[in-house]
């Protein structure tokens, strides 16, 4: 429960602000004049993440959706020329390393790499299209190893990542993360493992590094897999936009996270496009098209959030927890539990607030999650522990603490930003909504002061707390916006859910206290 007080229930921040939130990032590729594949493909995904896209052609192809018919390779003098050209005006927040062709190419993008030594390094190794055409000559298999290194990510697809290694591709997901275990191991950098090439319905991505760089050894991100024939450019379209997204979170995985369903709808949007006979590209700017995502003009789904939110108030309403809490009736052992209950559940909401700040796409959402993270236990140290301090109460998680906080957690993990804030919101929503309700009983009684739980429903007053629920309320209904038609179910489904919990919570203490 979103507690509040004399004081803001949202924000005075913690967590890292980007230092850039439009990243400045350099594709270092082959071109592909279908536009669906390679430079073209990693502008469009920069622009798509609110990068500033620029561009050091690596090669020049002949394709299509249909295959690749010529490479040429310029003089690699020209391309440090147009690498120095671009290093030397302008600082780079991002690189993303893709086509190199052969070793001449490498060597010298290697050269540049170590002296400039950009903060953000991804490299698609890429050797193989997605058409099955053979992309790096096999003499320069070695010196693409040797630039591995220097990267922060790489991101081979599974036919890549078992030539990388020397080996047979990987037949099943537990092989391929095996396989990227030792080639981070090797390389001393992370390795998103993907499985776009396995076949069933899911389609994991997992990023791998052994070294201790990231929360743990393998943070899989499930997905699922997208019926279409229409994914050309895939590798690069993921590769530029993590090289952007990680330029603004600083977090491979808050960025994996962020990219992942962006690249799913991607495809699921493709087919729209109709380009090519072949496989056409994804679709990088499907969020900007609103006829493709339908949630209706502002405010639209929060009234239907609204509307699954209803009943539940109507049954709150009618708890003997909150009819005794405005009389003031309440035994005061069923307060004490519901505090007790109350700090328990804020510490794991603090941690999703958290979560939905490093999935939050603008500096404005950010910013305020963090804030409010941090306010959860602020508040949580000021009101609970100083009332229960001289009161006896269990500080056991209770069953339905329990719950909550477990749905929310694993909210969290789905990645999807619009969804976390869809499972958050009622917290916000229908507590501000008791509260109001028990504070005006409260005073339209006359405010009498041997109420013992006055002090408590003055808190109910906060015009703060009103404005952060406004603001969240807004958030969510803006997420939708941008969401696709399963993620917005989805939403639904996670805000239902949390109501659920919230009328759950307040009826805990009759049934534990």
């Amino acid at each position: 429960m979103a507690s509040s007080s004399n004081s803001a229930v949202y924000p005075v921040g913690i967590g890292a602000v980007p230092a850039r939130p439009h990243p400045r990032v350099l594709s270092i590729a082959g071109s592909d004049p279908s536009g669906g594949a390679g430079i073209q493909a990693d502008l469009k995904s920069i622009a798509a993440h609110g990068g500033y896209g620029m561009a050091a052609i690596t090669a020049l192809t002949a394709q299509n959706t249909l295959g690749v018919s010529a490479v040429h390779v310029p003089p690699v003098e020209f391309l440090r020329q147009q690498l120095d050209a671009i290093s030397s005006d302008i600082d780079i927040d991002a690189v993303k390393v893709g086509m190199l062709g052969d070793a001449a190419v490498i060597d010298e993008v290697r050269s540049w790499l170590e002296e400039v030594r950009p903060a953000v390094v991804v490299l698609d190794p890429v050797m193989v299209a997605t058409s099955g055409d053979r992309l790096l000559h096999e003499t320069a298999e070695a010196s693409l190893r040797s630039l591995l290194p220097l990267a922060d990510l790489i991101t081979p697809n599974l036919p890549e990542l078992a030539m990388l290694l020397g080996e047979p591709e990987a037949p099943d997901w537990a092989t391929a993360l095996d396989q990227g275990k030792r080639l981070a191991a090797e390389c001393g950098t992370t390795v998103l493992v993907k499985g776009g090439h396995l076949a069933g319905n899911d389609c994991p991505d997992a990023l791998v590094n052994t070294s201790g760089l990231l929360r743990q050894d393998v943070i899989e991100v499930p997905g699922t897999r997208v019926d279409t024939r229409n994914s050309h450019g895939t590798g690069c379209s993921l590769s530029s936009a993590l090289a952007t997204v990680q330029a603004r979170t600083d977090d491979w995985e808050a960025s994996l996270r962020e990219v992942k369903p962006w690249l799913l709808q991607a495809l699921a949007t493709a087919d729209g496009l109709k380009v090519g006979k072949g496989s056409g590209p994804v679709h990088h700017f499907h969020h900007l098209e609103p006829a493709l995502n339908p949630a209706g003009k502002s405010g639209d789904f929060a009234a239907r959030l609204w509307a699954e939110a209803v009943p539940e108030l109507e049954a709150i309403y009618g708890l003997a927890f909150i009819q005794g809490l405005q009389s003031g009736r309440l035994p005061e052992p069923q307060f004490n539990y519901y505090l007790a209950q109350d700090a328990i559940y804020l510490n794991g909401y603090s941690r999703v607030l958290a979560r939905a700040g490093a999935l939050a796409p603008t500096e404005e959402e950010q910013l305020f999650w963090a804030k409010s993270s941090q306010l959860c236990l602020e508040v949580e140290s000021e009101l609970h522990r100083d009332w229960l301090s001289t009161r006896p109460a269990s500080t056991e998680t209770g069953p339905m603490t329990r719950s909550y906080v477990d749905h929310l957690l694993a909210t969290s993990a789905s990645g999807s930003y619009a969804v976390l804030l869809a499972a958050i919101l009622p917290c916000y929503w229908l507590y501000a909504e008791v509260g109001q309700q028990l504070h005006a009983a409260y005073v339209e009684a006359g405010a009498p002061s041997d109420h013992p739980y006055a002090a408590w429903l003055k808190t109910y007053a906060d015009e703060e707390f009103a404005a952060a629920t406004r603001k969240a309320i807004d958030f969510t209904d803006a997420a939708a916006a941008g969401a696709s038609a399963q993620e917005r179910k989805a939403m639904v489904e996670a805000f239902a859910q949390s109501c659920r919990y919230e009328t759950a919570f307040f009826d805990a203490p009759r049934l534990f206290a």
